[in-house]
């Protein structure tokens, strides 16, 4: 094969092991709880840890590589990412897996800020790079709808350690690529690293993702929750007085100025903290409530994550007759009605009571995903894509990193391991998705009315179907 046909190779190779350790975790992590020893908090940061560093990261990785050199800064998220995987699968207790966890969302935020910059360097004939970028898309789309079927397997076949141990030979052939044949590029024009904003933001979303988790825990109105949450607010709107007035910020807040791009956000960060957060939760339910093993937990996700996929694919002749504001809408509110219909489910159901809200919430997410990404790039000028794809998936990572927190606030720890208080527990996964489908349906009102309808999606190709959360 030539180099660039190599780089799209490791390029989907890269974002597949990233993509696949958001989602085979949630099908692992009943084997977790009972081999660590861990409740439900400890639980909550196997997914948040990962997310929440890769959120808090991915802009700084981008402008990082852009400085010193993309192949490089890909070559050494490869590395922290297939080393901390090897970490994760030797952990012998839960707060070492969380840890390794954080470290691994580090080395995935360098592979997914620098990815796209390889493939447009690699593929810098327009109609190439569409087929790469259409392969790419495909990668992430595939990998994420057979996650919870691929964690599944493994953890019902060999155990949970092999969801990351999997990783290992995958890394060491993305590194081995990366070296041989991926072109060394960087801009010469590449912004200095915003050091402030970084630190103000990955603190602040660190505090108020603690607070919430804690909070059942340690008391509402205790020292320890309203210190954190308090801080985590004065960080964050530090953060937003030091990007105003930093020269070179990494998330200018000129983009804002563009209500379509602001709409955008705002929609990522509601599906992402709602139908993608809740999947914890639902996953604990299906199999300590309803005793299912990590397999059958993933076939119970297969059929909506089918309509995803096929949805999605059927946008591209949509896209031509309906805007991306009625896409991104109407989504979110067949979202919002899918988690609606799910609280139907009962302690005492079978795993089908899940399905009727799983499919339609399926629909949503099929139709939201291709029009919000092409929204999210198409509001912002051109030379700032990646940076607009970056802040794209910084509000889907952070949206379910605060969602895991926000959401397990409302179900009582501990129930889903207890079978005298299963009922607790399903009545708290209930008021979990009453309020998820109120933040859903407020997210679609917002979209609504902030996004244009001007706003013209592209011919819809594999990279328009991407959903890394």
């Amino acid at each position: 094969m030539t180099p660039k046909r190599w780089t799209l190779v490791v390029v989907c190779a890269a974002t597949a092991m990233l993509m696949l350790d958001i989602a085979v975790v949630n099908t692992a992590l009943s084997r977790i709880a009972e081999d660590l020893d861990s409740g439900l908090s400890g639980l909550q940061w196997v997914v948040d840890a990962y997310t929440l560093a890769l959120a808090s990261t991915v802009l700084t990785a981008g402008s990082l590589a852009d400085r010193f050199g993309r192949r490089r800064l890909f070559s050494a998220g490869l590395v922290v990412f297939t080393l901390s995987s090897a970490a994760c699968a030797a952990a012998t207790d839960i707060v070492f897996l969380d840890a390794a966890r954080a470290v691994q969302g580090i080395g995935a935020a360098v592979m997914f800020a620098v990815s796209l910059a390889i493939l447009a360097n690699a593929f810098p004939d327009a109609k190439e790079r569409a087929g790469a970028l259409a392969a790419y898309g495909a990668t992430i789309g595939g990998t994420f709808a057979l996650g919870p079927l691929v964690g599944g397997a493994l953890t019902s076949g060999l155990d949970w350690q092999w969801i990351f141990l999997i990783n290992l030979p995958l890394g060491a052939f993305c590194l081995w690529v990366t070296r041989t044949y991926v072109t060394e590029s960087r801009d010469p024009r590449a912004p200095r690293v915003d050091w402030l904003g970084q630190a103000t933001l990955a603190a602040g979303l660190f505090l108020l993702v603690f607070g919430f988790l804690r909070g059942n825990e340690d008391g509402w109105g205790s020292t320890t929750i309203v210190a954190s949450l308090s801080a985590a607010a004065a960080l964050l709107v530090a953060f937003v007085a030091v990007e105003s007035r930093v020269k070179e910020p990494m998330l200018p807040l000129k983009l804002f100025r563009n209500s379509s791009f602001t709409g955008a956000q705002i929609a990522a960060a509601a599906i992402s903290a709602t139908f993608f957060a809740v999947f914890l939760y639902t996953t604990l339910y299906l199999q300590q409530v309803l005793g299912m093993s990590p397999i059958e937990a993933g076939l119970a996700y297969l059929p909506a994550t089918v309509v995803i996929f096929f949805v999605s694919g059927a946008t591209s002749t949509l896209g031509e007759k309906i805007s991306p504001r009625v896409m991104i809408a109407g989504g979110l509110g067949l979202v919002a009605a899918g988690m609606a219909l799910m609280t139907l489910a009962g302690a005492d159901s079978s795993w089908t009571a899940t399905l009727p809200g799983m499919l339609v919430a399926g629909v949503g997410t099929g139709l939201f995903n291709p029009a919000l990404t092409a929204v999210a790039l198409g509001s912002a000028p051109v030379e700032q894509s990646g940076l607009a794809a970056g802040t794209n998936d910084t509000f889907r990572q952070a949206g379910i990193a605060i969602g895991v927190a926000a959401l397990g606030a409302l179900v009582p720890a501990g129930a889903a391991f207890d079978p005298t208080r299963h009922v607790a527990y399903v009545n708290g996964l209930h008021d979990a998705l009453w309020v998820g489908a109120g933040v859903a349906a407020a997210g679609a009102i917002a979209a609504g009315m902030l996004i244009r309808s001007a706003v013209k999606a592209p011919r819809v190709t594999g990279e328009l179907a991407i959903e890394p959360a």
